[in-house]
């Protein structure tokens, strides 16, 4: 009997993802890339991360990249305006996501929950692979072999 889609995610994610959730990316062979939860929890907790990489083997590559320095580099060397500007399209794009009329605390920061420079490089490659011209999820993505 094949993994549902819950207990494939949970096992991805390493636990019960928190609130509402969709896998809103996955790859050729059909497993789950990103997944997407809401930007508010069931009970009123505000979510800044909305966009989790999911998928071992490019979670796995990501975090080689981290820990061979990839956050200071990015955070060093990736033009902090385009850094800035990627934070603003995550911020609109999570605020787009909250019912009309929500009157609760709203989650704050960009990418990651960060307001300024680079947090987590997992983070970033998942706006970017879900279209949000992230210059620091862009430039993860080719140090990885075989993506360009």
């Amino acid at each position: 009997m094949d993994d549902s889609e819950e207990q494939v995610v949970e096992r991805l994610l390493g636990r019960k993802p928190k609130g509402p959730w969709s896998v809103c990316l996955s790859d050729a062979s059909g497993s789950p890339l990103v997944l997407e939860t809401s930007p508010i929890l069931e009970d009123g907790t505000p979510m800044p991360t909305i966009f989790w990489l999911i998928g071992r083997q490019l979670r796995q590559e990501v975090s080689r990249i981290e820990s061979c320095g990839g956050v200071k580099w990015a955070d060093s060397n990736i033009n902090a305006n385009e850094i800035a500007a990627s934070h603003e399209r995550y911020m609109q794009f999570r605020e787009s996501k909250i019912p009309p009329g929500y009157s609760g605390i709203r989650p704050s920061g960009g990418v990651g929950g960060t307001r300024n420079g680079v947090k987590c490089l997992h983070a970033h490659v998942a706006w970017q692979l879900m279209g949000g011209n992230d210059p620091v999820g862009l430039w993860a993505l080719t140090q990885i072999d075989g993506i360009k």
